[in-house]
């Protein structure tokens, strides 16, 4: 099936069709600002604002070669400018709404957008950033009261009409390490993530106006804003914009919206398991979830309790494609995540980039094909062609995940290349300790990271935020430990034990664990800490 020229003539189309099918829906939030009872815009409605605003843009010049910062939080007035400036041709740059002074200014002035346009109670923060900005000025526009005449951006628009190679967005990594990379993403990258999810079948059947994804993830993410937006647009369905996670209304709002689709990432399946039984979440619509990370031992018990099966994905802001354990008999007691597909490619390879066999473990390789390996792909990293071109050594996308291939085809996750610990020439992972303690009914959330040892190079480091009620105690410690030790070899074991009020994440609720602690401070030394070093003995 061939794609419309860009995500704007997708959704044009599609509304021309479903003039009345709900597009945009917002759960009731007593404590919103905005649409506190709740909202559902129509294809129709949001058509109609969508072409106000492109010829508001147009009338100020913006087109080809253009960029607008879009800190619009998870509203629907970030799809009313988002698909106005796609029509015109110009990129977006989404704000992460956490992001804080000196991480706006970067993103700014690395994109060199020409315009930002916000809500209204972070204008000042962006007025700051506009003032601070060297490169050039950075008009700052309230979403909320847009101007009859739009600032003019500096340069003219470049010739030609929007395609499939033209700039959607500028999408940033997190940047766990060093400053975040900008991932220039085209309307084709969007056009066929979109497709591509529209299409995986198995469980993750979607039904062409049917269906309503109930997304958490923020609209700064590839996940929400590219993959499950626009195979929202492809197939008529509606997108609910909850404003985050939370296992307090989980329940609540996906009955209250009639979500018939949802997306989760790991820290999701236990944390609703630890609420207490409440009758939505026997009342509900959802036919199954889609995401990445839900632990093997949460796995059945979740699909057991709340009715639907949940479909472990991989993919990544640079690849568009997800891979998807999507067809029965589905793997659930492992790690699985698929196979390689046609036009998603994958092997598994050493440091050196060469394929290992089947059953080892090594480093995530993926492409499109051998004769087109880039084919709906990230454009390039922006202003950085020397890490784009790292990241394509020997023309296959390198990951950075450490997985493992069955011999019929099959993949499964280990961990990232930079969470494998090191300990007396063992290789381990921490997302197998992170799984082993989180299935732990003590635990609430968990990160594991290598620490120096003088005698074996590195050493496990639990840092563990104890469940409401469970105080962090030595006893704790002890049962946490005799948890991992009587379940994974004896090396796996934490050997220090630290208790946490909370655990820094990203807008995607992954953990950060470069920022648990601070730049040059020895994690041994927090007060607290409990060594079990000597008690991991064979």
């Amino acid at each position: 099936m061939s794609l419309p020229a860009s995500v704007y003539e997708a959704f044009r189309i599609t509304a021309n069709r479903n003039i009345h099918k709900p597009f945009l829906c917002v759960p009731p939030g007593p404590g919103r600002s905005y649409a506190p009872d709740g909202l559902e815009l129509t294809y129709g409605m949001v058509s109609t604002v969508v072409d106000t605003l492109k010829a508001k843009y147009a009338a100020a010049g913006y087109g080809l070669g253009h960029r607008v910062g879009l800190l619009l939080e998870m509203r629907p007035d970030f799809f009313f400018h988002y698909l106005a400036l796609n029509a015109l041709g110009c990129g977006i740059v989404p704000i992460n709404p956490d992001y804080r002074h000196d991480e706006m200014l970067y993103q700014m002035e690395h994109s060199e957008a020409d315009l930002v346009v916000t809500v209204p109670h972070r204008l000042e923060d962006l007025r700051k950033v506009a003032a601070d900005r060297s490169s050039k000025p950075l008009p700052v526009l309230d979403a909320l009261e847009m101007p009859e005449q739009i600032p003019p951006p500096q340069k003219p628009a470049l010739s030609g009409s929007p395609g499939h190679d033209t700039e959607c967005s500028l999408l940033y990594t997190s940047g766990t390490t060093g400053r975040p990379k900008g991932c220039i993403l085209s309307n084709f990258y969007y056009l066929n993530a979109g497709a591509w999810y529209r299409d995986l079948g198995g469980v993750v059947a979607i039904r062409h106006g049917e269906d309503r994804f109930y997304n958490p993830l923020p609209l700064f993410h590839m996940n929400h804003q590219a993959v499950t937006a626009t195979c929202a647009i492809l197939t008529a369905n509606c997108l609910i914009l909850t404003e985050r996670f939370s296992p307090n209304r989980w329940w609540q709002e996906i009955v209250a919206t009639k979500a018939t689709i949802i997306h989760y990432l790991g820290i999701v399946p236990p944390l609703l398991l630890n609420q207490p039984v409440t009758p939505e979440e026997k009342q509900h619509c959802v036919r199954f979830g889609l995401g990445a990370g839900v632990e093997p031992e949460l796995h059945k018990p979740f699909e057991d309790r709340f009715g639907f099966p949940l479909a472990e994905v991989w993919g990544m802001t640079e690849t568009g494609r997800i891979f998807c354990d999507c067809h029965e008999p589905r793997q659930i007691d492992t790690r699985a995540f698929g196979r390689p597909l046609p036009d998603f490619e994958a092997i598994v390879a050493d440091e050196q980039g060469n394929e290992v066999p089947r059953g080892q473990e090594g480093e995530l390789l993926v492409r499109s094909s051998a004769a087109n390996p880039r084919y709906g792909f990230f454009s390039g990293y922006l202003k950085n062609e020397q890490a784009t071109e790292e990241a394509w050594t020997g023309g296959w996308f390198h990951t950075g995940d450490i997985v493992r291939m069955a011999k019929d085809g099959m993949i499964y996750f280990v961990d990232r290349k930079k969470n494998i610990i090191r300990r007396s020439g063992e290789n381990i992972a921490a997302a197998e300790i992170e799984a082993c303690l989180q299935a732990h009914d003590a635990v609430a959330q968990v990160a594991v990271l290598a620490v120096p040892d003088e005698i074996r190079e590195q050493e496990v480091m639990a840092c563990i935020v104890p469940m409401p009620g469970q105080q962090p105690m030595p006893e704790l410690a002890e049962a946490l430990f005799d948890w991992c030790f009587s379940r994974l070899a004896y090396f796996k074991a934490p050997g220090w034990i630290l208790f946490v009020e909370t655990l820094p994440t990203t807008g995607t609720q992954k953990v950060q664990k470069t920022q648990i602690f601070t730049p040059g401070e020895d994690p041994r030394k927090r007060p607290g800490i409990y060594d079990f070093r000597m008690r991991k003995k064979r």
